[in-house]
């Protein structure tokens, strides 16, 4: 059996950055095992799987190489700027259905996808020398006003305050140190941020090694638990679109919207997104 994979780069208006991710519509007879392999030989941080839900417009699975998460934002983001640009669907509201539980999608007239994500969840602090070993740093790296903390709006990640820009770009991580604290856990990832930067609302990298995704450049999940730490640690109000930079050291430029919505100190909504662009198509062979 043939299978038609799309492969998509988020977070970008070019080829040349973002975040490239697989998609494969019309999966519904697709076994899990055979998502795996799929996934694996795409080689892509995720693929999304697309078949039909009694529940949303869409349901929809991700797989990294290794093996299956509750949701992905970048390749989210390709999934439905896919759809649209083959005409599936029209700019407007859809739902998606996920392990990470229905989630909402908007489809703008610009292409601009956003995504939303469940109501943030903020976890326990770590501690910073433990984080500082494990990016073989000193915890005078850190920003001493914010701490390092687990976060989730659909999966957990660590966010990691660095208060160089240059720092946090010429950091040599140790990737086993990352996966063995990211299992204790139960987090996807560490995601670091910098505010120097005066273009963006933040400049980030993201490890997962633990989901065998050892930089990734443009991470959706992440950003909007990184934009609610932000509301949360009073660093950005909330209510305004936030606008992240990640891939740098990459050389693969990512932009990432976010927003988080708040009324009267209750956390309501979380959106992601940005646009996306097809970059090509092959053909797996089951």
């Amino acid at each position: 059996m043939k299978i038609r994979v799309y492969r998509l780069s988020s977070f970008t208006d070019s080829i040349n950055g973002g975040n490239p991710a697989g998609v494969v519509l019309n999966a519904d007879n697709l076994k899990e095992g055979e998502m795996k392999y799929i996934a694996k030989e795409v080689g892509y941080s995720e693929t999304a799987f697309v078949s039909k839900s009694d529940k949303a417009d869409f349901k929809v699975r991700f797989f990294t190489p290794v093996d299956e998460v509750d949701l992905c934002g970048h390749a989210t983001i390709a999934t439905f700027s896919l759809l649209n640009k083959k005409g599936i669907i029209s700019p407007g509201k859809y739902n998606q259905e996920t392990k990470a539980g229905l989630l909402g999608i908007d489809v703008s007239i610009n292409e601009e996808i956003m995504m939303d994500q469940n109501i943030p969840y903020f976890g326990e602090y770590l501690d910073k020398k433990i984080i500082a070993e494990a990016l073989n740093i000193s915890v005078e790296d850190f920003y001493s006003e914010y701490p390092v903390q687990i976060v989730s709006t659909g999966l957990k990640d660590i966010i990691v305050p660095i208060k160089s820009f240059d720092k946090m770009n010429f950091l040599i991580p140790n990737f086993d140190k990352i996966a063995k604290i990211c299992v204790e856990n139960d987090s996807a990832g560490f995601h670091i941020f910098n505010l120097e930067r005066k273009n963006f609302h933040a400049s980030c990298r993201n490890f997962a090694p633990n989901l065998g995704i050892k930089e990734e450049s443009a991470t959706g999940t992440a950003s909007g638990a990184l934009a609610s730490y932000f509301v949360e640690q009073g660093i950005y109000k909330p209510n305004k679109k936030m606008v992240f930079e990640q891939g740098y050291k990459m050389k693969k430029p990512s932009k990432i919207k976010a927003i988080v919505e708040s009324k009267e100190g209750i956390y309501e909504k979380v959106k992601v997104g940005g646009k996306a662009v097809i970059i090509d198509e092959i053909t797996i062979e089951l």
